[in-house]
């Protein structure tokens, strides 16, 4: 087993030897809850259903990797949604979501580096949408949450919209996903770097070339070539020249 180094204070990393160089990466592919903003948006939704403790109980042990059918466990708690409106959706992204630190200036030197940014998400497009036309993300990919037409227009139906690449982004999909991305860029995998929270996330991880867990579930951790366990997501750049 390889051991694991701490490069800094709150910042481990294994299987490598920093730096690295920035421009040997051509994607980035960021899980979006937890990991690029500062909540669970289905946890937060669920709390205006007056569900939040039933919902973020499921979610955590999701996360955990307690419960491994991300697909059913998702199904689930948006089953429990059934009747939140639209407005109560804005409020939580008007009055709860917050980037984490250091996501604007990981971009922003990523893209300078001449990376291209991806946003995979578990989570849902109301909010995976706006944070790419905030941080200017070239591509998304997250999960749609039907609404209601007719007498209960703008309420959640408890049920999600299947989309031509499939039903639901789990980890499998997250996987798929970026190494759709990066065939369509035409580079390899190991040019890539993915970076999440969250058991569904590794997947990915273990495809890319760089692997980063960001303040993650311990499973998450120990898989991880980067660790960032204090401080935000530019920490990366202490890694990456």
């Amino acid at each position: 087993m390889t051991s694991t180094t701490e490069f800094a204070p709150g910042l481990t990393v294994q299987g490598f030897t920093p730096p690295l160089n920035l421009k040997d990466f051509k994607l980035i592919a960021f899980d979006m809850d937890s990991t690029l903003i500062n909540i669970e948006c289905v946890d937060e939704i669920a709390d205006a259903a007056g569900r939040k403790a039933e919902v973020a109980a499921i979610t955590e042990a999701t996360m955990r990797g307690e419960i491994t059918n991300f697909k059913e466990s998702l199904r689930q708690r948006v089953r429990l949604l059934r009747g939140v409106t639209v407005a109560d959706m804005e409020s939580v992204y008007t009055e709860r979501l917050r980037l984490n630190p250091g996501a604007v200036e990981l971009i922003q030197a990523c893209k300078a580096a001449g990376m291209k940014v991806l946003l995979v998400s578990g989570g849902f497009t109301f909010f995976a949408n706006r944070v790419r036309d905030t941080l200017g993300i070239d591509f998304v990919r997250a999960n749609v949450l039907e609404i209601e037409s007719g007498p209960n227009c703008g309420q959640l139906t408890g049920r999600m919209v299947d989309q031509a690449w499939g039903d639901i982004c789990d980890g499998a999909e997250k996987r798929r996903t970026l190494l759709e991305v990066a065939s369509l860029l035409g580079i390899e995998p190991a040019q890539c770097i993915a970076m999440g929270d969250g058991a569904n996330d590794l997947p990915m991880m273990d495809k890319a070339g760089l692997s980063v867990a960001y303040h993650a579930k311990p499973k998450v951790r120990e898989r991880a070539m980067v660790a960032i366990n204090e401080g935000g997501l530019d920490r990366l750049l202490e890694v990456l020249r």
